[in-house]
């Protein structure tokens, strides 16, 4: 989009050379869309949820305070919704030289939306004389244009809220001054690789100690497992070069502006060895200065042989 400000001296948003930001945020009922605008407003925009369409355009141009971040927040419930009506003023509003306009769409799977409904027992928008199923559906064919057209995507079948929270903080915190969060994570392949990571280290070459009888139900947090994966031959130099890597591209992400890094280590189960890498990178970074948090998404998984797979 042109940066340049709109030569209208009379437009309360032009402000010099400064725009209003404007973020339009749509998505499926129960995907997050609320907590995104909550985060939001935690950042510092001005948030508005189910804001008449059809009113939009006035809003924008009636705006009497200095430029700053804008998000309005609609779905199939917002009064005078019709998904062409909206892409055409998205269309209108991306033309206007004092207006940055980017668009959301928060979307999940059906399976994962029909969990959440059923769970919380909220009724569906949709779905009030037929199945939650079809009112699903019929949400997700009306708002597909919009999912097709939008600047970003978020996909939340496999976040949690916290998870949600910290993609929207990603996208849209502001980076001056702000120093970059690191999570180092492990997880387990075989139960689902983990959502958002930028750096994801596969640590199934090492011998997995699931299959010696002693250690199979202990962790990578105990000292007898960490001790059987650094005496791997192979260990020793994989994860120095690992370890070197991260500490070489974390102050160029924060150079960037990037304002969270997810390093995400994994094995079959998630239990012994991706729990010790992760453990053992988060010490050797936090003695560098790195302030950073440590999470095991399936530590507390049960061990079960046909997950690990065949014993080495």
């Amino acid at each position: 989009m042109n940066e340049r400000a709109s030569s209208n001296g009379n437009n309360a948003l032009s402000g010099g050379s400064a725009k209003q930001r404007l973020l339009l945020l749509t998505g499926l009922s129960g995907a997050g869309k609320s907590t995104a605008l909550d985060v939001l407003e935690d950042l510092g925009w001005e948030v508005i949820d189910n804001f008449p369409v059809r009113l939009l355009e006035g809003l924008v141009s009636g705006v009497e305070t200095q430029p700053g971040m804008l998000a309005i927040g609609f779905d199939s419930r917002t009064r005078g919704f019709v998904p062409h009506e909206v892409l055409a003023l998205i269309e209108r509003l991306s033309n206007r030289e004092d207006l940055e306009v980017s668009t959301l769409f928060i979307d999940c799977a059906t399976d994962e939306l029909e969990r959440r409904y059923n769970e919380t027992r909220r009724p569906h928008p949709m779905a009030k004389e037929r199945p939650l199923q079809d009112g699903i559906r019929a949400e997700r064919d009306l708002l597909e244009p919009l999912r097709r057209q939008a600047d970003r995507l978020i996909e939340t079948t496999a976040l949690n809220s916290n998870d949600l929270q910290n993609q929207m903080r990603e996208l849209f915190a502001q980076p001056e001054n702000a120093p970059t969060t690191v999570t180092i994570s492990s997880f387990g392949f075989a139960r689902g690789m983990v959502p958002l990571a930028d750096l994801v280290f596969d640590m199934r070459f090492l011998d997995n100690p699931h299959w010696v009888p002693e250690l199979k139900k202990q962790t990578g947090l105990d000292a007898a497992v960490q001790e059987h994966i650094k005496a791997d031959p192979a260990f020793q130099q994989a994860f120095q070069d690992i370890a070197d890597l991260v500490a070489k591209l974390l102050p160029l992400y924060a150079a960037q502006g990037k304002g969270y890094v997810h390093v995400a280590f994994g094995c079959t189960g998630g239990r012994h060895r991706s729990v010790f890498c992760a453990e053992h990178l988060a010490q050797g970074l936090r003695a560098l200065g790195f302030s950073l948090t440590v999470r095991h998404r399936n530590l507390g998984s049960r061990g079960v042989d046909a997950v690990e797979g065949t014993a080495r």
